[in-house]
């Protein structure tokens, strides 16, 4: 009798939980909707795709955020960005999401790059685009206020959509990667803003670029000189920031070109990110 009775008070317990449960989900809005069980922890599956994100700390829900979309270097991956806890500190500290997104190769498939010589690229933009929509969808972001910015190889997947994808993001900071072989004769939709830091003395991805299988790392001042086209920057101003040395352009519209350069190879720091997220900020671009 006692086992039975106390079998009767666990589905009572059981059955009060539950009713708690639903209580709550329906004053959320959660009945009827899919759970999204998705953040820096764990993978938000598209396909045979995913990304990971971080919401500022804090975040109530209902407020729209701004966001970073960082890309990571060859070989590297969502789950590996999101261990990087200096940048997961600054990008909340932004108030801002951080999104991770993963490269469908072991490397991105991105013009001219190896292996992916023949390329359009259009499997990675589609890739991005959907990345965003879904975003938007599960997460309170502002879509006008969305910075791509990578790494390395991820650099390199920066440079490409500032030139495919600007109408997508509102800036752009590639750091130590450019274009694959060489730049595209010219670029598609409105010009974008984009500050690309890079280390003097690189040796991985050098600044002139250099020889890898049957393509090359191209050289970055290409880059710059067909944006500079491209956007109809005006001549640089040279500028002094903290430990980056800068050559700055703005064209017409104040739309913003910087090349940055600081002592170094090819090295990551968090703080080039919030450097970059700022300027943009503070010249009403994000």
């Amino acid at each position: 009798m006692r086992i039975r009775l106390a079998a009767m008070s666990r589905q009572t317990a059981k059955g009060q939980t539950m009713r708690i449960v639903t209580m709550v989900a329906v004053v959320l809005g959660w009945v009827g909707m899919p759970v999204f069980a998705c953040g820096p922890d764990s993978d938000c599956v598209l396909g045979d795709r995913h990304y990971r994100i971080a919401m500022p700390e804090g975040h109530d829900g209902a407020t729209a955020v701004p966001a970073i979309v960082f890309s990571h270097g060859y070989r590297g991956s969502a789950q590996g960005v999101m261990r990087n806890g200096s940048l997961r500190r600054m990008v909340s500290d932004l108030g801002a999401a951080l999104i991770a997104v993963k490269s469908k190769d072991d490397d991105w498939v991105i013009p001219n790059a190896p292996r992916h010589m023949d390329t359009d690229g259009a499997i990675e933009f589609a890739y991005f685009d959907a990345v965003l929509e879904d975003a938007a969808a599960h997460f309170n972001i502002d879509e006008s206020r969305i910075m791509a910015t990578g790494f390395s190889a991820g650099g390199m997947m920066v440079w490409n959509l500032a030139c495919a994808r600007s109408d997508r993001f509102a800036a752009f900071a590639p750091i130590s990667g450019t274009f694959w072989l060489k730049p595209p004769e010219e670029c598609s939709g409105p010009v974008a803003n984009v500050i690309h830091i890079h280390g003097d003395n690189d040796k991985t991805v050098p600044l002139k670029g250099r020889r890898i299988q049957q393509t090359k790392q191209g050289e970055v001042q290409d880059a710059l000189d067909m944006y500079i086209a491209y956007g109809r920057f005006g001549p640089a101003s040279p500028t002094t920031h903290d430990t980056l040395r800068c050559q700055e352009r703005r064209n017409d519209n104040a739309d913003i070109l910087d090349f940055c350069l600081f002592e170094g190879g090819h090295s990551f720091r968090t703080e080039y990110v919030r450097f970059a997220w700022e300027r943009f900020k503070d010249a009403g671009r994000l």
